[in-house]
């Protein structure tokens, strides 16, 4: 039983010639894809480390009850945050890219544009995660802290057991959306040659001049990626949250 694919010999519109692109360079494309994925997944992943890291640093209490080196020390800490989260915030990816490959060689340190792609990704991941992270915290009733340390807990037991479990859940949504932003954003990392979809699309664009069929090509790659990982993170979402009847239990047993 034979398998027939579809071609086009003489593409004569713009979907003859998505449909021949797309067939003749499928390698190329695939390839594109798995390095875009690759750099996502792994710089998400390791930004929200990061992120949390940093965010927990941000909502470090300094009490008068503290040492002066304790607080010398937390006030150091926190300053440095502060100052990773505001640059890394207000300066585009894409020209933090260019530094940190670029500024790096120059320095004598060198590395594969995907290992600084993925260290670009990290870094920028974790400046938007630890203001997250920090909203969430505080998002936490503060009773919930207070009751823990009565009952004994220190305030690390109290923050890793009590207080982050719950913040987890309160900011699914926008780690889920910072996730879809970096898979689309690896796109500008083809400025330090990375060879993710963008350029793979740039470089099958330039074979023909049909860069317009080409950027189509990898715009429904996209779409359908953004959306099988949307969806995922929606019921992740749901299944954190629980079944939703818990509370028609105590219902029933206060009409009892």
């Amino acid at each position: 039983m034979g398998i027939y694919v579809l071609a086009v010999a003489d593409p004569s519109n713009s979907l003859e010639w998505m449909i021949f692109l797309a067939q003749k360079y499928s390698s190329m494309f695939v390839e594109g894809t798995w390095l875009t994925l690759y750099i996502a997944v792994i710089g998400t992943l390791l930004g929200f480390v990061l992120g949390y890291v940093v965010g927990i640093i941000q909502d470090i209490r300094i009490s008068q009850g503290d040492n002066i080196l304790k607080k010398g020390l937390c006030r150091l800490l926190k300053a440095v945050a502060s100052i990773y989260v505001e640059v890394f915030r207000d300066t585009p990816m894409i020209v933090q890219a260019m530094i940190i490959y670029y500024g790096l060689r120059q320095a004598g340190i060198e590395m594969t544009p995907v290992f600084a792609g993925v260290l670009v990704t990290v870094l920028n991941t974790g400046a938007y995660m630890a203001e997250t992270v920090r909203a969430g915290i505080g998002s936490i009733d503060l009773g919930q802290r207070e009751g823990a340390w009565a009952m004994g807990m220190s305030p690390m037991k109290t923050m890793l057991y009590i207080v982050l479990p719950q913040a987890f859940k309160n900011i699914i949504p926008e780690m889920a959306n910072t996730f879809l932003t970096n898979l689309k954003m690896t796109s500008v990392l083809n400025v330090i040659a990375v060879q993710e979809l963008f350029m793979a699309a740039k470089t099958v664009g330039g074979n023909y001049y049909k860069y317009f069929e080409s950027y189509l090509v990898i715009a429904v790659i996209y779409f359908v990626l953004c959306f099988i990982f949307n969806k995922l993170f929606i019921f992740m979402e749901k299944r954190m949250k629980g079944k939703a009847d818990y509370a028609l239990a105590v219902e029933y047993m206060d009409n009892q």
